[in-house]
């Protein structure tokens, strides 16, 4: 996969899981521009603000003060052209109401259970 997109945001509160994930959209070439915040609030003012037009946007469920499906929520409210931005949750959660809430949410691609992969990354939508 060469530059498959211009922008792609990546929201974790874990500093860890944002080194692992970035390094491994670098070397596969996933996107031009990745774009790493480990706040949800911060994500939504520079999407608010035009700073960041993601293509692509990988979301953690599970953060303080703002939960992935809280920030899809302030997502749906925010007046900016949606179109074409394709969000993954990327989650540990094997919760089955997570997985179910994610399949009921219009925004939501697809759900990824962490870690990802080069092998997930070939095989998404």
């Amino acid at each position: 996969m060469t530059g498959s997109y211009h922008t792609c945001l990546l929201v974790d509160d874990n500093y860890i899981d944002n080194f692992v994930t970035r390094r491994l959209l670098e070397s596969s070439k996933f996107a031009e521009n990745i774009i790493v915040t480990e706040s949800p609030t911060e994500a939504i003012s520079m999407l608010e603000s035009g700073v960041v037009k993601p293509n692509v946007i990988f979301l953690d469920i599970r953060m303080p003060l703002m939960s992935g499906f809280e920030f899809l929520d302030a997502f749906d409210k925010l007046a900016i052209d949606k179109t074409g931005i394709k969000v993954f949750l990327l989650s540990s959660s094997f919760d089955p109401t997570d997985i179910r809430r994610s399949s009921d949410n219009k925004y939501i691609t697809q759900f990824i259970h962490k870690p990802l992969t080069h092998k997930i990354l070939e095989e998404l939508p």
